[in-house]
């Protein structure tokens, strides 16, 4: 049995694949990273076993489990298992390292295959998270990009991330702008999922260089930041980047195009604002958005709402600001320049 006393451990483990047997929704929600699930109960089954348990007895539940497990475990073998020879070693794991895993595990090294079991399932692997991100320090010097709505600050981590820095995108693993409008065609990933992908984004990283990530709030969409990255944000420097209010406003109306086109879907995201907006206000941006004028739309939602927001929790982050940079438009080719200095900053800069 493999006992991992630390995500180094998950990481090295020095088996040849990482097997989830848990069913598909369990595995979907998170997983270790690099495991291929091959699951011995899928959904329906698991729950068919999980009532029986409850209402008929714990004897009819195993009895019908073993056989859904082993059925299903045999169609992995002949299946997905099919190529592998005798030298091949797998580490199997189950959602508290019980049944599941020890019924495959047991198959797997009846067939000549070293296989092992992780000890405590995936609730150890979600411990070692929860101890890394919620009672840890991460052991990164973050540098945020900050900058009113509009200033293309995604874009900019995209650049300085192409020329070489460090960078960690966590609206594009969130899959969330971070606004009101912020929210994607796809849908975010649970909250145990981010986290894999956050500590996987860590475990890349060069820890002796800065990190850049955008200034966000505590939480993007409906995924929360864990508190030692939260931590590690507020206290972190901050460069800003400013540029004109008809500058931003075009830039969202491009970035932002498919949630503008779709008018009374854009009425109903809006709508919330009441609470905190004018009725005059929320007029105004009715108005231009059945005339569909997009860029005068932008500009009112940056300069009356966005900008009054962002002015007012700024002040949480303005004595931590380590450089200004101003751009006269966002154009695809101003941004490269802006990407450009902020590099040259970066790698003359003793932060």
């Amino acid at each position: 049995m493999f006992s991992p006393s630390s995500l180094t451990d998950l990481r090295n483990t020095g088996f040849d694949q990482i097997i989830d047997v848990r069913s598909p929704s369990e595995f979907a929600e998170d997983h270790v990273p690099g495991a291929i699930n091959l699951p011995v109960l899928d959904d329906a089954e698991r729950a068919r076993v999980g009532t029986l348990y409850k209402q008929v007895s714990p004897f009819d539940a195993r009895k019908t489990g073993a056989a859904l497990v082993f059925r299903n475990a045999a169609t992995h073998i002949d299946t997905a298992l099919a190529g592998y020879e005798g030298g091949w070693k797998p580490l199997v794991y189950c959602w508290r390292g019980g049944q599941r895993s020890g019924a495959f595990a047991w198959m797997l090294r009846e067939i000549g295959w070293p296989a092992e079991t992780i000890a405590g399932g995936y609730k150890t692997y979600r411990r070692l998270i929860v101890k890394a991100l919620y009672e840890g320090d991460l052991n990164v010097r973050l540098i945020r990009i900050g900058g009113y709505t509009g200033t293309a600050k995604t874009e900019i981590l995209g650049r300085l991330s192409a020329l070489g820095i460090q960078v960690i995108d966590l609206e594009a693993m969130a899959r969330h702008r971070g606004s009101l409008l912020g929210g994607l065609d796809v849908p975010q990933p649970s909250q145990k999922g981010f986290e894999t992908d956050l500590i996987t984004a860590l475990d890349r990283l060069n820890l002796s260089k800065p990190v850049i990530v955008e200034a966000e709030s505590s939480k993007i969409g409906a995924i929360t930041l864990p508190p030692a990255l939260w931590g590690a944000m507020k206290s972190a420097p901050v460069i800003e980047i400013s540029a004109p209010l008809e500058a931003r406003a075009r830039y969202l109306a491009q970035a932002y195009e498919s949630v503008l086109r779709d008018g009374e879907a854009l009425k109903d995201k809006l709508s919330p604002l009441s609470a905190h907006r004018s009725r005059e206000l929320m007029q105004l941006w009715s108005d231009l958005i059945d005339r569909d004028d997009r860029v005068a739309l932008c500009r009112s939602l940056a300069a009356d709402h966005y900008d009054p927001s962002y002015e007012k929790s700024a002040g949480a982050f303005r004595e931590f600001i380590a450089a200004r940079f101003d751009t006269p438009d966002l154009t695809p080719a101003a941004q490269d320049r802006l990407a450009d200095r902020i590099a040259g900053w970066l790698q003359s800069a003793t932060i």
